[in-house]
């Protein structure tokens, strides 16, 4: 696999490590050095672009990935707002896109432990649930990717008025995500349900970026033949 990486920063470096671990080479990297090159000539021949860089610079690099036919794996969070925007791109230009708020494989099993949590806990109405994140001090965007992703979880098929706001919950019907910036911590999350009587809680800790940059690797490895629009349920 002939891949490009977009953000040389700690993640697109774990990224690399692995591809060549892997067997796969890296034919460009792009950061914010050379920016300019990221286009369509530069993009002739790669398999796979790896996309982890900011919110602010994400859309359009995916864009650009995308207008060239290309394929991409994108795991820049914060930048939803034009998610929809990119997958009509992939489905318009035969491009392909790969996304995930978290590419962890332990985060998307617990993504799929609590949409289930969340319909066997939604008619005990005793119980307050809410979302904790902490990440590096380093990290933008708040809440994190992963933790409105749980949020979107549990109101899927539960009733509930959404809150993302740092503050603690006030009724049942509200869910609150509390976000911490702390040291360089890779990724807490944790979901809690509190009652007068006790406390259920569900929770995932990531201990290295290598947890992150193999479930991207593996995402780049199997959206190399594919076109469309791919998500880790599809991959898992």
């Amino acid at each position: 696999m002939k891949c490009a990486i977009i953000g040389h920063g700690k993640m697109g470096r774990e990224i690399e490590n692995i591809l060549l671990q892997r067997g796969h080479s890296v034919a460009l990297i792009i950061d914010e050095h050379n920016s300019a090159e990221l286009t369509a000539e530069r993009l002739e021949g790669i398999d796979v672009a790896f996309e982890f860089t900011t919110p602010e610079t994400a859309a359009e690099n995916v864009a650009t990935v995308l207008r060239a036919g290309g394929r991409v794996v994108c795991g820049t969070t914060g930048w939803l707002a034009r998610l929809k925007e990119m997958e009509l791109l992939a489905e318009e230009c035969g491009g392909a896109l790969f996304y995930a708020s978290n590419f962890s494989i332990g985060v998307n099993m617990m993504f799929r432990l609590n949409r289930r949590l969340a319909e066997l806990m939604n008619p005990h109405e005793q119980y307050d649930v809410r979302i904790e994140e902490t990440h590096h001090i380093w990290k933008k965007d708040a809440p994190s990717g992963t933790a409105i992703t749980l949020a979107e979880g549990i109101i899927e098929g539960v009733e509930r008025k959404t809150s993302w706001v740092n503050a603690k919950p006030t009724c049942s019907s509200e869910l609150e995500i509390e976000s911490f910036r702390e040291g360089m911590t890779p990724g807490i999350h944790t979901v809690r349900y509190t009652s007068e009587d006790d406390v259920l809680e569900l929770s995932h800790s990531i201990l290295n970026r290598r947890a992150l940059a193999m479930g991207a690797v593996l995402a780049g490895e199997y959206l190399a033949s594919k076109s469309g629009v791919h998500t880790m349920d599809d991959l898992l």
